[in-house]
């Protein structure tokens, strides 16, 4: 393939400043790694949460971007995993030091000095990425490029933020906190593994109620309502801190509150009653790669199927903003041509 030498890219300059489109140069992958021609990536909320400056000292300046769908062009020396042409998913987290105690103890989610794609290494907002092939992921064939992105970190987090929730296999009904880009894709698994789901909005947000009814929720409403029946466990994607006290009593004796979001708003004191009779509370930090491949092991079973809004590459802020704002039901995705 005829690789060019620059590239189009939005490129962010400060914290809390829109993205500008730059041309920049097309990185060249060094050893162990590979270089993607992007075809679609995902919009996270934790790109928000970077441009936002919620997220301190990201590289800058920055290509964002984390949920990456593309075909590998060039391979940089001992780089043999995936072949010219094969197409490759990347997430959030990008690489390890596979030496550190949490690598060693099989957390490298926790890794002392790890780098993340999109905030301490430039990301997919671009026509062209490097990435390490050690931490890219085969993708399952039964969806395209742009359903594919959402399942690299909307999934992935998701997936480990619900196999913490149900690890007792008592777990019976589920309640999600914040019906996004995660949450409409973990509740596909839930059902799948028939579980119910009870799906929590913003108040009188009807059409992300009706859009979880939809997906099979059992029940819908706003969170500032009570569940018509007590919660196994929960488990809040949305960033908003006062949704924890809510969910610990919305929670059974011995269930469990998963906090799956990497920022939240500052989370209220809460009378030790609510957590009494041996609830938990639980975060969750990053992934790891055995959290990705059974999460694309399972989604072709389900199958999960992504909700995705597209937008061209120099829409990104139209993207950000929209995400900002609650107007995405689903997953946005920017189509990279």
């Amino acid at each position: 393939m005829n690789i060019p030498k620059t590239m189009s890219a939005m490129v962010l300059e400060e914290p809390k400043k829109p993205l500008i489109e730059r041309e920049v140069t097309v990185p060249q992958p060094g050893p162990g790694e590979i270089l993607i021609k992007v075809r679609a990536c995902g919009v996270c909320r934790t790109d928000l949460h970077i441009v936002d400056g919620e997220l301190p000292e990201p590289k800058l300046p920055l290509v964002p971007g984390h949920e990456i769908v593309g075909t590998v062009v060039a391979r940089g020396v001992g780089s043999d995993r995936f072949r010219i042409g094969e197409r490759v998913g990347v997430p959030w987290l990008g690489r390890t030091d596979g030496t550190c105690p949490y690598c060693r103890r099989g957390m490298e989610n926790l890794c002392d000095n790890a780098l993340f794609t999109g905030y301490t290494i430039d990301g997919g907002y671009a026509e062209y990425a490097t990435a390490c092939e050690s931490y890219s992921f085969r993708l399952p064939e039964y969806c395209a490029d742009i359903n594919a992105a959402p399942l690299l970190c909307a999934g992935f987090i998701g997936y480990r933020s619900y196999r913490m929730a149900t690890r007792d296999p008592g777990t019976e009904r589920i309640g999600i906190y914040g019906f996004g880009a995660a949450a409409h894709i973990i509740a596909q698994v839930a059902r799948f593994q028939g579980k119910e789901i009870f799906a929590f909005t913003r108040p009188g947000d009807a059409e992300a109620q009706n859009f979880a009814l939809r997906l099979g929720a059992a029940w819908a409403g706003g969170s500032d309502q009570d569940p018509p029946q007590a919660l196994d466990a929960a488990i809040i994607f949305a960033p908003v801190g006062p949704l924890v006290p809510a969910a610990l009593r919305s929670t059974t004796k011995g269930g469990v509150v998963v906090c799956a979001g990497i920022h939240m708003s500052e989370i209220p004191s809460f009378p030790y009653s609510i957590l009494w009779e041996e609830r938990a509370l639980q975060s969750v930090a990053n992934l790891t790669r055995q959290d990705g491949e059974e999460f694309l092991e399972i989604s072709p079973q389900v199958p999960v199927r992504t909700e995705v809004i597209p937008f061209a590459l120099e829409e990104a802020n139209l993207a950000l903003e929209r995400l900002r704002s609650g107007e995405i039901e689903g997953a946005a995705v920017l189509v990279v041509r």
